[in-house]
């Protein structure tokens, strides 16, 4: 049995194959929406979607927002959030060396059970995290049937 050399790069030696990696990551990198002027990206937050016995519960941590950057909608069971985060620093007697936060606009949207009390929604923006209440109806709650004797 004949023993093969491993290269984990893809490429013919470390160097061709470290040239591909870069290139390939640079490739990624290019594909982004961004507008490297402002840091503008497309993101998306981070949610939570929980179940309990009486409602499900949403999260959405969007940090640096204002209750008046974001809509929540509810049509054909589609439950939809979307909003807009601007920047916060201005280019006026700035120079901006670093940025890694994102900015711009969002929309995320998520399949809701038809048991769902729509006009009993209720939802609460709190340091940075949006919380969806979506209450269900009765008859979606899970009910103890007892067993009858003989």
């Amino acid at each position: 049995m004949a023993l093969v050399r491993w290269e984990p790069f893809m490429g013919r030696n470390i160097w061709h194959g470290l040239a591909h990696m870069q290139n390939r990551m640079n490739r990624l990198f290019d594909d982004l929406d961004m507008d490297e002027e402002s840091s503008v990206v497309n993101w998306s937050p981070r949610v939570e979607i929980t179940e309990l016995e009486d409602r499900f519960e949403v999260s959405a941590e969007l940090p640096g927002m204002s209750r008046d950057d974001i809509k929540i909608e509810l049509k054909d069971n589609i439950l939809s959030i979307s909003g807009e985060k601007g920047t916060v620093h201005e280019k006026k007697d700035r120079k901006l060396h670093i940025s890694e936060r994102v900015y711009g606009s969002f929309s995320r949207s998520f399949h809701i059970p038809s048991h769902v009390k729509g006009d009993k929604i209720k939802a609460e923006f709190k340091n940075g995290v949006l919380m969806i209440n979506l209450p269900k109806v009765e008859d979606a709650k899970p009910k103890q049937i007892e067993i009858e004797a003989d």
